[in-house]
């Protein structure tokens, strides 16, 4: 990809966070890691990420709560909801709330990596279109 993707990785597992963090960091992508939903509201308040790895169950704020604040404030932002408690409700509500992708723990580096660059093609893609339909518009 040629622009750097901006990816934040939510969850309160440590060592969920930083093998996350192994498996996306290479040149093409900028990977920031918070334990908590409210450090990542916060923190998107001060920067915009394309791409964000949400755990669905962590203390305070759990996914869903933080799934619904991304996407009323920065709908253009690609959460993908991960969660070692799998079902088919939840999996709804996340889709519904406005998920990209809903996965199921544990997934490997390579699982990590497809879905956040499938994400990232689909924002370009939504763009494209929002931008072909604004063009058409005007004319």
């Amino acid at each position: 990809m040629n622009q750097e993707t901006k990816i934040l990785v939510i969850d309160d597992e440590e060592v969920v966070r930083l093998s996350y963090l192994r498996a996306l960091s290479d040149g093409s992508r900028k990977v920031e890691l918070v334990r908590s939903g409210t450090d990542a509201l916060q923190l998107m308040g001060e920067h915009s990420f394309d791409v964000v790895l949400l755990d669905q169950r962590m203390p305070g704020m759990d996914g869903m709560q933080v799934l619904k604040a991304i996407k009323e404030k920065w709908p253009e932002s690609e959460v993908i909801m991960i969660t070692g408690y799998p079902a088919i409700e939840s999996a709804k509500e996340a889709v519904t709330l406005g998920a990209y992708d809903y996965l199921a723990k544990p997934i490997g580096p390579d699982d990590v990596v497809h879905a956040a660059d499938g994400a990232m093609m689909h924002k370009k893609w939504m763009l494209r279109c929002d931008q072909q339909a604004q063009h058409a518009a005007v004319h």
